[in-house]
């Protein structure tokens, strides 16, 4: 069977067709592998990340030369990183991706000597509110209302309550056995 001229069309103009779809689909900022927005419109979910420690000059401030192993990890908890090629340090690595919120990484390194803090490097670390408010997702939208206006309350129906509905119990009422034995 021959193909007719319109098949032999539909054959080269097929793929034609989905390049062309393809090519549309890059312009408008879907082929990135990090897109903010679908369309313009629509914003994908993304999933918190945080790894690592959360350190703060509080916190940091405790760390002195002097400390031992078991008193660094109490304060810092377990290091992210311990090499066993540079037994002598211990790296705390905290990373946060949160959308709506810029990514943030921060990197600690402890140095010990005969188990004891010989010296410590940081990057600049944050007090305990600045990072709070450095990770608070900004509102967009105002505060749903969940509670009437005192106007709007008084012009509700007020349900009238016969002597009998005031008479049942309010809640459950239950029994429980008691916690020890030769009570009652």
């Amino acid at each position: 069977m021959k193909p007719t001229p319109i098949r032999r069309a539909a054959l080269v103009l097929a793929p034609l067709a989905s390049v062309a779809l393809l090519s549309a689909c890059s312009s408008l900022g879907l082929s990135s592998a990090r897109s903010d927005t679908f369309f313009g419109v629509f914003t994908p979910y993304r999933v918190d990340v945080v790894q690592g420690n959360v350190v703060t000059q509080e916190v940091m401030a405790q760390i002195q030369p002097g400390l031992g192993r078991l008193q660094v990890r109490e304060i810092l908890g377990t290091p992210l990183l311990a090499d066993p090629f540079h037994l002598d340090r211990w790296d705390y690595v905290f990373t946060i991706q949160r959308q709506g919120v810029p990514d943030q990484k921060r990197r600690i390194s402890i140095f010990f000597k005969d188990d004891v803090v010989e010296r410590f490097d940081t990057d600049a670390l944050p007090s305990e509110r600045e990072f709070v408010a450095s990770i608070d997702k900004p509102v967009n939208a105002a505060e749903p209302l969940l509670e009437l206006p005192p106007e709007q309350q008084a012009k509700l129906p007020v349900p009238a309550r016969t002597d009998a509905a005031r008479k049942l119990p309010q809640g459950a009422v239950r029994d429980y056995p008691p916690l020890e034995r030769g009570q009652r």
